[in-house]
């Protein structure tokens, strides 16, 4: 065995047990195959979970133009590091769904009936942050608002300055959260599975001086299609960590004061959202 290699391996090992705890086994959810999303792309599959919920209007016209075909051989022409990946049709003149305009769903109005897993107060962009179903996001009591946050991988319509011109073209969060965008654009969805594939897809934008991208070196989506529409021993089955559980609110705990022995100078009990993570995993058969 390599020397380096033997010596790493050492020292690693024991870190990794001074983060293990007694932590709960997590509480699963089965993926809704009605409201999730195969996205293929050259180099690996992604999966997205659509959020209907929070964006009727936004989730109910990305099915439609999913089933239409509209995204199938477009592609990822604005992809700048640390901040986005977007993609569309580039003619949407071929499919009159594709320019239809939709009213911004950036937020919506709760009441005393609303429930969510807290995580943090006095967010920089939110009094509260918290996840409902899995899904980020941002609450104002006193306003009665909440909204989807724009913490990494979720998915949302590109528009142009009037807040109700978004159409079909989408993007997704590659970076570290893009929070000041929150509550300005609509949020309809996350990646579930597949993230490294969204990582990997070619950037657009390069420094000054360096060679330019052109548009033949843009990585195109082969298909996207609804998880439904998939015949059953094709589809990629997953659960999703629940977050409305006592399991979850252990894990929350424990992160917030970390105190295992490797955190010798613990760290402030803060939670950023965006740094939470939310399990997933195939499916046991």
């Amino acid at each position: 065995m390599n020397r380096l290699f033997l010596l790493l391996t050492l020292i690693f090992i024991p870190h990794c047990q001074a983060f293990a705890s007694d932590q709960p086994e997590p509480v699963w959810r089965s993926l809704d195959p009605q409201n999730s999303v195969l996205m293929q792309l050259p180099h690996g599959d992604v999966v997205i979970e659509l959020a209907p919920t929070f964006s009727p209007n936004h989730v109910n016209q990305m099915k439609e133009l999913i089933r239409l075909g509209v995204y199938d051989n477009q592609p990822f022409y604005r992809v700048i590091d640390g901040f986005v990946a977007q993609g569309g049709p580039q003619d949407e003149s071929t499919h009159k769904k594709a320019t239809e305009t939709l009213t911004l769903e950036g937020e919506w109005s709760t009441d005393s009936t609303f429930t969510f897993t807290p995580i943090q107060e006095n967010d920089m962009f939110a009094p509260v942050t918290g996840f409902i179903k899995g899904f980020a996001l941002g609450h104002d009591p006193a306003n009665k608002t909440a909204w989807l946050l724009h913490c990494p991988g979720v998915i949302a319509m590109a528009r142009g300055n009037d807040p109700d011109s978004g159409t079909s073209h989408f993007y997704i969060t590659i970076g570290q959260a893009t929070r000041y965008l929150d509550r300005l654009m609509s949020i309809f969805g996350r990646v579930v599975y597949g993230m490294e594939h969204v990582h990997a897809i070619q950037r657009t934008q390069v420094i000054e001086g360096d060679t330019p991208v052109e548009p033949d070196e843009h990585i195109r989506i082969v298909s996207m299609r609804m998880m439904s529409d998939i015949p059953e021993d094709e589809r990629i089955h997953l659960e999703i960590e629940d977050t409305e559980t006592a399991a979850y609110q252990q894990f929350l705990t424990e992160r917030r004061h970390r105190t295992a022995p490797f955190f010798f100078k613990p760290p402030p009990p803060v939670l950023d959202i965006c740094q939470v993570p939310v399990k997933t995993r195939i499916a046991n058969d």
